[in-house]
């Protein structure tokens, strides 16, 4: 089949052409990169035309006259020597001509190597529900002609073996829709075949359960937290069909500037649904996003995977009143300038101490902060009276 179209095209060509044909022959062969190849173009009888003024092309370039060799008067043909791959999965065209450039004859000739064995095959079931698997090809020389990929499996025990059909959801990649069982590892392998040959993967054992990826956590929230300049909360639920079956979930967060590229990844969020962000700029924007890891399904000991990112939510800080607030008293600015240092110690000593989202280092975290929040204002507010 898949030297149809080139077949078309060079039929489409001869019988748009004058009343001159030749035959071309061997017709469409199938040969192996940097093999040789001798081709004749034989004028049917009675044409007006002589072995002389014939020339060949392939794929639209002509070929030099040194290639070429009379066979007659009426018969020309052309060695070519070291083939490359074919240019186009089609076929490359070789074609014979008239004195005038019309067309007498053609053929496709396909230069490729045999299939190599398929490798990278990997799997993801989306809630347990179906099957996309993917694979990369064996070796470059496969894209020269067209090549076949078939992916199988079976129930690795007993069922019957099975060939999927959804070539769709893109290149190198087969979907399986329905129809899986749980509790029982499948064999799963991609056969690849062309013309000069085919070759087998290596059979994948997998168990359902150990690949199953869920959709990103649904309705994430970042909001802030009162006053305090340099925190947002973030929350979300989990996954609907993580209701439907015995996931142990956990989760991750990551978020970045508003004018940035570089994100921050929190790692150990747990099974909780919601987060404190400590440590952030004053009067910034953030984009958040959270994702989810399915482990633990059923007790599989295999490490799950990780969702897609939710979609970004975005948040600021609250400005800080002590970057809006000024003041001329050199004292006041020495004692904002200690008990910042003293708050750089006692953050440096959170981050030691808790990880992740750590409710009780929350807590210390937010009684030092409204502390400090509220001395200064009350410093402010004496110095303005002061003023007055």
């Amino acid at each position: 089949m898949i030297w149809h179209w080139c077949l078309a095209l060079l039929l489409h060509q001869i019988f748009t052409s004058p009343t001159y044909s030749a035959v071309v022959s061997p017709q469409d062969p199938v040969l192996l990169v940097g093999s040789s190849l001798t081709a004749a173009c034989t004028l049917a009888p009675g044409l007006e035309h002589h072995a002389g003024f014939l020339y060949w092309t392939l794929n639209g370039e002509r070929l030099p006259s040194s290639t070429y060799h009379a066979l007659g008067p009426g018969a020309l043909s052309v060695t070519l020597h070291n083939l490359n791959g074919s240019r186009q999965q089609s076929g490359d065209n070789l074609v014979c001509h008239g004195h005038k450039g019309e067309v007498l004859g053609g053929s496709c000739v396909y230069v490729g190597t045999p299939p190599q064995r398929p490798v990278n095959l990997s799997c993801l079931s989306h809630n347990t529900k179906d099957l996309t698997c993917s694979w990369s090809p064996g070796g470059p020389g496969e894209s020269f002609i067209r090549t076949r990929y078939t992916l199988k499996y079976k129930l690795r025990w007993f069922g019957q073996e099975t060939v999927c059909t959804d070539y769709s959801r893109g290149t190198n990649t087969c979907y399986i829709p329905s129809g899986l069982a749980i509790f029982t590892p499948y064999e799963i392998w991609v056969e690849a075949s062309n013309q000069l040959g085919s070759a087998a993967s290596l059979v994948a054992t997998l168990d359902i359960l150990d690949v199953v990826t869920t959709d990103p956590p649904p309705d994430v929230q970042v909001n802030r937290v009162g006053d305090l300049d340099d925190q947002l909360t973030v929350r979300w639920r989990s996954p609907p069909a993580l209701r439907d079956f015995l996931f142990r979930a956990k989760y991750q967060i990551r978020y970045r500037l508003e004018d940035s590229a570089s994100w921050k990844v929190v790692e150990n969020v747990g099974n909780q649904t919601s987060c404190r962000l400590a440590g952030l700029r004053p009067g910034t924007v953030y984009f958040v996003q959270v994702r989810c890891n399915p482990v633990g399904m059923y007790g599989s000991r295999k490490p799950g995977v990780w969702s897609d990112w939710s979609p970004p939510m975005a948040a600021s800080t609250p400005q800080s009143e002590r970057l809006q607030t000024g003041s001329c008293d050199a004292k006041s600015g020495a004692q904002t300038a200690a008990l910042r240092r003293e708050l750089k110690q006692f953050l440096g000593w959170v981050r030691k101490h808790a990880s992740g989202c750590g409710s009780v280092s929350i807590k210390l975290y937010d009684q030092w902060r409204a502390w400090l929040q509220k001395s200064q204002n009350t410093r402010n507010q004496i110095l303005q009276s002061g003023k007055s």
